[in-house]
């Protein structure tokens, strides 16, 4: 079942016949808000708005954990997120549609980074972060639509909530990145520790602050104003999705933790065992 997670901007799912509402009460804590049950056309989906109802949290007070858990507990087999992002490359321009397909962390210590610990030691491979069948079933739903979805940057992800410095905007280009955001992370990352096939779809809103031209900085109300008009054709590339067969995640996703868990079975408690057994669904 695919999950959508949406970003700034997106806090419903037109279209979405809703059946059910799960709880955002898990093991982890509270997730953003309730996960919407319904159904687009012959799909079952599955709905949550990253920062909640009203857009009521911060890139770093969002529970990663609680929100890919409740989708997970809730039959997600595939996440798909939206994302508000900065490009860090001329090429990216404002209002193009991009998909990461490689991460940097650059956020703190104040994320909650592993459902693991505390008992249970798991190192899951993170090598290639995302699905790259869920990749190209967006690319090719894009072009249904007559809307470009450009692949394969690499996603920096930094803190916030501030917007970034000059020098800053400068080091992540440096680094090696395309994109910079809040809030991909760690939720690629989690999303793999659920086996679940993971891809956001990041809509450019401007070229954060590495430009001389300070008339191209990025600031919040320069973000809204172009974002709904990027909005509106990631919404066209997701209704293109919607009308046909969606992609099967990856075997290797599906089994990410077969080899990664290192503790073994007798020394998991039965409180673990819960959530751990959601996990490996």
């Amino acid at each position: 079942m695919l999950a959508i997670v949406g970003g700034t901007g997106l806090y419903d799912l037109p279209g979405l016949e809703i059946k059910d509402r799960r709880s955002c009460d898990t093991p982890f804590g509270q997730a953003s808000g309730d996960v919407l049950i319904g159904q687009i056309g012959q799909h079952d989906i599955l709905f949550l708005a990253r920062h909640g109802g009203g857009h009521r949290l911060l890139p770093h007070e969002i529970n990663y954990r609680a929100n890919v858990f409740a989708l997970k507990a809730a039959g997600a087999t595939m996440l798909l997120g939206f994302s508000a992002v900065g490009s860090l490359r001329m090429e990216i321009k404002p209002g193009d549609l991009v998909m990461p397909e490689q991460y940097i962390d650059w956020t703190k210590a104040d994320r909650l980074r592993t459902f693991f610990g505390e008992g249970v030691a798991a190192h899951v491979s993170t090598a290639k972060p995302v699905s790259a069948n869920l990749v190209q079933a967006v690319v090719a739903a894009g072009d249904r639509a007559n809307q470009r979805v450009s692949r394969g940057a690499t996603y920096i992800c930094v803190a916030g909530p501030r917007l970034g410095t000059q020098a800053e905007s400068q080091w992540l280009r440096q680094m090696g990145g395309d994109l910079v955001g809040m809030t991909n992370v760690p939720e690629v990352f989690l999303t793999r520790e659920a086996q679940m096939a993971y891809a956001t779809l990041g809509m450019v809103t401007d070229y954060d602050c590495w430009l001389e031209d300070e008339s191209q900085h990025v600031s919040a109300m320069g973000i809204f104003e172009l974002y709904g008009q990027t909005l509106t054709k990631a919404r066209a590339v997701l209704d293109s999705l919607l009308a046909g067969d969606l992609p099967e995640p990856e075997a290797a996703i599906r089994q990410a933790l077969s080899n990664a868990v290192l503790t073994q079975p007798e020394a998991i408690t039965p409180e673990q065992r819960q959530w751990f057994d959601v996990l490996k669904r």
